[in-house]
């Protein structure tokens, strides 16, 4: 029997990758970070996608990752990017051959997580903007995700994601909310 695919959603730093990835681990199952996955497939960054050939490019791009991985890809716990659920027929695709959660945790968790240089470093859009900057983004682009991000089957907080016994422990809640998921 073919095992469901896992979808992974939320707002960028909410922690699909950071939980995901344990995740697979304790789950034994492959892990697949989306924008990885589309980055090494047309060996150019998302950065570099989006600046050379548009946002709408990248989204075509986005579904057609998005089904290949659940085509291929049995049981993978996938973490998308942010902007996945953005189109209909992304969300429509995830929620009929998946599971889909949705990572929640606060504006203000998301803000202290985006902040650290790591994370700057990693999202070079978030360089040039200051602490509070980031904190008005963030609760924008939340708001205005909210309505898509709540089209998941699930929903799960992702708030305690700040040391690695906290990603382990948040993971395993996962794990278990999975398993009693799919054992019914």
């Amino acid at each position: 029997m073919a095992m469901k695919p896992v979808f992974l959603i939320g707002y960028m730093g909410c922690g699909k990758t950071t939980l995901g990835e344990p995740l697979a681990r304790f789950m034994g199952r492959r892990f697949v970070d989306l924008d990885a996955y589309i980055e090494e497939k047309h060996s150019m960054t998302a950065k570099e996608i989006f600046s050379t050939y548009g946002e709408a490019h990248f989204r075509q791009l986005e579904r057609e990752a998005l089904e290949e991985v659940a085509a291929c890809c049995d049981g993978a716990i996938v973490a998308c990017g942010g902007g996945t659920p953005l189109q209909d027929v992304n969300m429509e695709l995830m929620n009929r051959v998946g599971i889909t959660v949705w990572l929640c945790t606060s504006v203000e968790r998301i803000t202290s997580r985006l902040v650290l240089p790591e994370q700057r470093t990693k999202r070079p859009l978030l360089n040039d903007m200051t602490d509070s900057q980031i904190r008005a983004s963030v609760a924008k682009g939340l708001e205005e995700r909210t309505p898509y991000y709540q089209k998941a089957q699930l929903r799960f907080d992702s708030t305690l994601l700040e040391s690695v016994e906290q990603v382990e422990c948040t993971a395993v809640r996962l794990r278990e909310m999975l398993n009693n998921l799919l054992v019914d």
